[in-house]
């Protein structure tokens, strides 16, 4: 059994879905698309949805990295990614949920708004070729799909000042999971791989280190996603990124 995944250079629920691959032991491949042209080119290839992650494993057609896990525990049901209790099992899922709708967004929608200020750190999100294309040629010629990526995710002025606000709590809320034992265990389950990757990529910005310094959420990102490249030079205003910290100390 082997996997293809299309995803999205520096995507962090297609690490999540790369990840959790890996963590059943099936071997996989990962195809790069472009951004803003992924979606008729998914289409195409036969996928229903318009997003990533999108998997082809055992004839099957898998999309968005929730789909993905209970498709992987179908088929590999050890180690597991949901826990047999039925309990502990709707604990897990309601923090899968959260953060898949609730924080998975917000580093996406910071990204974008970062990279239109400054796409220079663009290039260190790309681990080889998107669809042919050279990484420093694909870096190179993003500006279009940069602002076309960011009118797609609502990545404005107004939700970029939103999302630093609510940041200090998204992560605190992170770290209460962990102290309550929904995430962060022993063996990761399936709310493990869909929150972390988000917090592991918030982890390449250069403007939220103090904020994520020494939390436990960081801790538990950095050891599931121990290789998660990338890196966003300070690009926000000093006030936004400041003021959140603040209120979370």
């Amino acid at each position: 059994m082997q996997a293809t995944v299309y995803g999205l250079a520096g995507s962090h629920p297609v690490k999540a879905a790369m990840a959790m691959l890996d963590f059943k032991g099936i071997p996989a491949r990962r195809r790069d698309l472009v951004n803003v042209v992924d979606r008729p080119l998914l289409r195409a290839m036969g996928f229903p949805e318009r997003t990533v992650p999108a998997m082809k494993i055992d004839r099957r057609k898998v999309q968005t990295s929730r789909a993905i896990a209970r498709a992987l525990d179908e088929l590999v049901p050890e180690p597991p990614l949901f826990p047999a209790d039925p309990d502990r099992r709707a604990a897990v899922e309601d923090a899968e949920r959260w953060g898949d709708e609730v924080l998975q967004p917000v580093p996406r929608r910071l990204a974008w708004s970062a990279f239109k200020r400054d796409r220079s750190g663009l290039r260190s999100f790309l681990e080889g070729p998107v669809m042919g294309i050279p990484p420093a040629l694909a870096a190179a010629t993003a500006a279009p799909l940069i602002h076309g990526s960011a009118r797609i995710h609502s990545a404005t002025e107004d939700a970029m000042r939103a999302d630093l606000i609510s940041l200090p709590a998204l992560v605190a809320q992170v770290d209460d999971l962990i102290a309550n034992g929904v995430i962060g265990g022993q063996g990761p389950n399936a709310a493990d791989f869909q929150i972390l990757s988000s917090v592991r990529l918030l982890t390449c910005f250069d403007d939220f280190e103090a904020l994520l310094r020494g939390r436990p959420a960081t801790e538990r990102a950095r050891a599931l996603f121990p290789d998660f490249p990338g890196r966003v030079p300070p690009v926000f205003p000093a006030e936004l990124v400041a003021a959140p910290a603040v209120a979370e100390g």
